[in-house]
């Protein structure tokens, strides 16, 4: 199915922020009261959430968006980090009146969604950390799968991306089981968002984020709100001790393991799943 019948019915439209120009979000649901605030992963974009947005839109006001830098997004060169970007997510809200929203990030977004949690905290409802990244690292594994990311990042850094490479990134994000999402239509998408000249020129900054991993740190400690680790079995990076680990350090959280084969996307991999426990944290606060 195209990207496009996912998201039949969803606003599309950019929004002026004070800091960070203009953010491109997708946008559902207006009419309700409870807003989920979506948040893709680093050098990704909204579209991540197509399978996502019209589903949740039922029940809740659902937005995605492309972080500064990223997607169609205003591409700024400055020094990226989560602490920024979380400082991004604040002005968007502000701009677009939102006093309060559940946050649910993947990756990057995770790791954006729980520092924004930490120091705007009254901000936050409730937090769903999928797949994120600025966990403590718990295990050998998982310390070699992030010295791998950065080696293979590196490596990356300064190579024209084609059609090839940037399937072989999709291929990492989603299990082999899924690898038939893989389509052209979602490579061509995010090979043109890379060819841009305004995405060479801040992709470089954008990719160190993840060499200064342990110096962003989520500070566990300080968030108070209801929190739901999200994990796949198969996450390529991150593994699931790392995350049970990390749910012990915030008092009354939870981890759920998706029963769906899914790797680093599982809104995208096992959307009927993800939805459905989606729906059950943010409405309810169940974690079933």
């Amino acid at each position: 199915m195209s990207l496009w019948l996912d998201m039949l019915g969803t606003e599309i439209r950019f929004v002026s922020t004070p800091s960070f120009g203009d953010i491109r979000i997708a946008e559902a649901g207006k009419e309700n009261k409870e807003v989920i605030l979506f948040q893709h992963g680093i050098n990704g974009h909204l579209e991540a959430y197509a399978k996502n947005i019209i589903a949740l839109s039922e029940d809740f006001h659902v937005i995605a968006f492309d972080y500064v830098g990223h997607g169609l997004s205003t591409k700024k060169e400055m020094e990226y980090s989560p602490i920024v970007l979380a400082d991004q997510l604040k002005e968007l809200m502000d701009t677009l009146g939102i006093e309060k929203a559940h946050l649910s990030g993947e990756s990057l977004g995770g790791w954006t969604s729980a520092h924004f949690a930490a120091k705007y905290p009254d901000r936050v409802d409730r937090l769903m950390l999928n797949t994120a990244a600025g966990l403590p690292i718990a295990t050998e594994k998982g310390r070699n799968d992030l010295e791998k990311l950065i080696e293979l990042n590196k490596r990356n850094i300064n190579s024209v991306p084609n059609y090839e490479s940037v399937e072989a990134r999709m291929h990492w994000l989603m299990h082999e089981s899924n690898h038939h999402l893989i389509n052209e239509e979602l490579v061509n998408l995010r090979l043109g968002i890379y060819l841009k000249p305004e995405t060479v020129k801040v992709a470089p900054l954008i990719t160190k984020i993840i060499e200064k991993h342990d110096d962003f740190l989520i500070p566990l400690d300080l968030i108070k709100c209801q929190t739901l680790f999200l994990w796949t079995e198969d996450n390529p990076i991150h593994d699931i001790e790392t995350a049970r680990s990390a749910s012990e350090k915030i008092q009354g959280s939870h981890v759920y393991l998706m029963k769906s084969k899914s790797a680093h996307w599982p809104q995208y991999e096992a959307p009927e799943e993800f939805n459905e426990v989606t729906t059950n944290f943010f409405k309810f606060g169940k974690v079933e």
